[in-house]
């Protein structure tokens, strides 16, 4: 049976055309799945009852079951593994932050972009997420809020799981859509941030799609050879052609380009990079994002004192960058990313 899950309305009806169904019926299953959290066509209670016997004989509603869960001790934060039917499973993490929920979806399972100091890498890459797959993971999260209260919602999204999104960028850009879409999520595009450790190519294509989301670099070293240690994927980009898609991006976009940079002790958060990071940047429409490392185990590389934190945040301030950092969440439940999904594969 083919999946309806993952469609948008305008696709349900033009799926449905065989069944000579008047155009709103498209968006009243969509609404059902999306919105009221339905499982099946039985549940469609607006629909005749012929038309749902008869659909649940061709097409099925395949979303996501939760096979692992973990919970901060403080509440804000709540990890998910998610798996699919063909036993495909990845992470997906809510933060209940000042200004509303939070979501981090993952675009892969796993990851073979080879970052050092990330654990979604360890096992590789066993494929990419369709849409409908990523937006499971959001709409999972989006039931479960609203089973807490009424008014409860996903408010902002991360795309920044595992997995590099622009590595899967047809399904990454259906999804956004999907999630923009009225009758799904109706998130403002705003309110969405894609990761991407610099594949520049696409980058410069996300630029033309109109779809306004803000974009987050992965840069974590001022300097190729460093970067290159780091991120192997900067032996194909290098870091002068992604500061340079970076910049025709917020140029294009009138967005903000975020770099995150993950501070790993006596690595990359010395004086020297926070020099090379202030003239690699300055002037232009950017900001930082700090993250001292959370670290994994079989990585072997460490979070840098608060002492060398609070230098490093104070140095690229005192120069002009803008910069942020990262307020720390989740590490009682090893929030970053792969950590659950390896701990399952063991």
């Amino acid at each position: 049976m083919k999946n309806l899950f993952g469609m948008g309305a305008g696709e349900i009806t033009a799926e449905l055309l065989q069944w000579n169904l008047p155009g709103y019926r498209g968006k009243q299953i969509a609404e059902w799945m999306y919105q009221k959290g339905a499982m099946s066509f039985a549940e469609m209670t607006n629909l005749p009852e012929k038309l749902r016997g008869a659909l649940s004989k061709e097409y099925e509603i395949l979303r996501a079951d939760c096979r692992d869960s973990q919970f901060s001790a403080d509440g804000k934060t709540a990890k998910f593994l998610l798996g699919f039917s063909d036993g495909t499973a990845v992470e997906t993490v809510l933060m209940r932050q000042s200004y509303g929920n939070s979501i981090c979806v993952s675009t892969q399972a796993g990851c073979n972009m080879g970052c050092v100091f990330c654990a979604s890498t360890l096992h590789g890459m066993a494929r990419n997420l369709l849409a409908g797959e990523i937006l499971a993971q959001a709409i999972h999260i989006q039931e479960m809020l609203r089973r807490e209260a009424a008014g409860q919602k996903v408010d902002t999204m991360v795309i920044m799981g595992s997995g590099e999104p622009l590595m899967n960028y047809e399904n990454v850009v259906r999804f956004l859509r999907l999630c923009h879409a009225d009758d799904v999520m109706g998130m403002g595009y705003r309110n969405m941030t894609i990761s991407t450790s610099g594949i520049v190519p696409n980058i410069y294509r996300l630029m033309e799609e109109g779809i306004p989301v803000s974009l987050s670099i992965s840069l974590h070293a001022p300097d190729d050879a460093l970067r290159s240690r780091l991120m192997p994927i900067n032996r194909k980009y290098p870091l002068a052609d992604v500061i340079k898609a970076g910049t025709a991006y917020g140029e294009k976009t009138g967005r903000r380009v975020t770099y995150e940079y993950i501070l790993i002790d006596h690595v990359n958060d010395g004086e020297e990079q926070a020099e090379e990071l202030v003239a690699l940047l300055r002037g232009k429409l950017a900001s930082v994002n700090l993250i001292p490392i959370n670290p994994v185990v079989e990585r072997n590389l460490n979070r840098p004192s608060k002492q060398r934190v609070e230098w490093f945040e104070k140095y690229l301030f005192a120069h002009h960058i803008p910069v942020t950092l990262r307020r720390e969440m989740g590490a009682d439940i090893q929030a970053a990313c792969g950590q659950l999904r390896n701990k399952n594969m063991t």
